[in-house]
């Protein structure tokens, strides 16, 4: 469920026509709606209820401050893979001992300023990540809370790009070492094991994947357990599913944690949950205007002010988006197939081929739905481009949490050589 609807022909985000974000700020513009992030953090927090949870809310789905502090307030933890998603965590509320740290590639200036921090748990993913966590843990005289990331050889995922459980991936440490890695961390004075980790992908629709690598990971506690080793945790990841069309019917939060229950019975441990594009994917929109509308060879190209910088999921995983124009066509109004692409100097700045719309025309308005997750996040400055502006809704008001940079600012942070004047 999202808060964008058409009221009175006019498609708004809560109680603020779009079209007026549009004219205000410009697009393109990526538009995020409160009470929608705030419903889905409280119906999955609600289908845990009664369970030792802590809900790290994904940061690199929709890393925005303002979206992160709505979070916050809500009592939201973070899971963070990058110094700065720590950095913008801690800035947006959330309290260190609410962090997770996952990731494969962690430098030495992150771990040591996640330790320095206080963090709740590293996401360990390889012997030398644990021994260069060691060492650092040791020289600040702390012990650093760990899980490794075990791979359970399970594969899941709407998309080859976002599928991360299986063998041939970079992430996470092989099932049969895990009893021999758990029991050097044992032994390492600055380490301490006190969680199992697991993720096998994104967009995942059905979580029977899920209960097949939870279920592993409850026999891998038992076995810790029964070798001295005080596992308190169990890091699920994230990877739940959402509709990104009408036709997509995700398995809902409630049979998620369900299933979880089931698989943990008998087990007592803090659940650790990771959820991203679950909390933040249909909270979001970017809104797009038509430059021009171009035939050429018996295709329509509608060609937008917004391309594959701005919004990445079409080309990098073949992902489509529901979209809907901000003033609403006529209920008969005739489809007609148009290739909706960006002014990006690529071929791949293709949002979709034949996509059946109603007229389109030059400065019409446009939303791409469900754009919250994996949206500004992955946007560049490709072209020189400046970055999509980011704003937050509330009830009737609206604030601008990421303004769009002009091309002073652009050129600001680069430098001519010394040597040429």
């Amino acid at each position: 469920m999202h808060h964008f609807n058409y009221v009175d022909g006019r498609l708004h985000c809560e109680g603020v026509p779009l079209e007026d974000i549009a004219r205000e700020v410009g697009t393109p513009t990526y538009v995020y709606s409160t009470a929608t992030l705030e419903r889905h953090y409280k119906v999955l927090s609600e289908a845990f209820d009664g369970s030792k949870y802590l809900i790290a809310y994904s940061v690199k789905a929709c890393g925005n401050i303002g979206v992160v502090s709505t979070l916050a307030k809500l009592g939201a933890g973070a899971d963070v893979v990058s110094g700065g998603e720590l950095a913008k965590a801690l800035h947006a509320g959330i309290p260190a001992e609410k962090i997770v740290f996952s990731g494969v590639g962690k430098t030495r200036a992150e771990l040591t300023a996640a330790l320095e921090a206080g963090i709740h748990q590293f996401n360990v993913e390889s012997f030398p990540e644990m021994e260069r966590l060691n060492e650092i843990a040791m020289s600040l005289g702390k012990k650093a809370p760990i899980a490794f990331r075990v791979n359970p050889h399970v594969d899941a995922g709407g998309h080859a790009n976002i599928s991360t459980g299986g063998a041939e991936h970079k992430f996470g440490i092989a099932w049969h070492e895990a009893g021999e890695m758990y029991a050097q961390a044992a032994a390492m004075e600055g380490i301490n094991p006190v969680g199992v980790d697991v993720h096998i992908g994104s967009q995942i629709m059905d979580v029977e994947p899920m209960r097949i690598a939870f279920e592993k990971v409850v026999t891998l506690v038992r076995e810790l357990r029964e070798q001295g080793i005080n596992i308190q945790r169990m890091d699920l990841g994230g990877g739940l599913g959402i509709p990104y069309s009408p036709k997509d019917n995700p398995d809902s939060p409630a049979k998620y944690a369900q299933m979880i229950r089931e698989v943990k019975q008998g087990i007592d441990v803090q659940l650790i949950l990771e959820p991203g594009r679950m909390i933040a994917g249909n909270a979001g929109v970017m809104l797009a205007n038509v430059e021009y509308v171009k035939e050429r060879d018996g295709r329509t190209f509608v060609i937008l002010d917004s391309g594959m910088n701005d919004l990445a999921r079409p080309a990098l995983y073949d992902a489509t988006h529901e979209i809907n124009l901000l003033n609403e066509p006529a209920a008969d109004a005739s489809l007609k197939p148009v290739d909706i692409v960006g002014p990006v100097c690529e071929t791949t700045d293709r949002f979709e081929e034949a996509r059946p719309m109603p007229p389109l025309k030059q400065d019409d308005k446009i939303a791409f739905m469900s754009a919250g997750a994996y949206g500004a996040v992955l946007s560049s400055q490709y072209n020189a481009r400046p970055l999509a502006a980011e704003v937050i809704v509330n009830g009737d008001s609206y604030s601008v949490v990421r303004p769009r940079p002009s091309y002073e600012d652009i050129i600001a942070l680069e430098n001519q050589p010394s040597w040429i004047e």
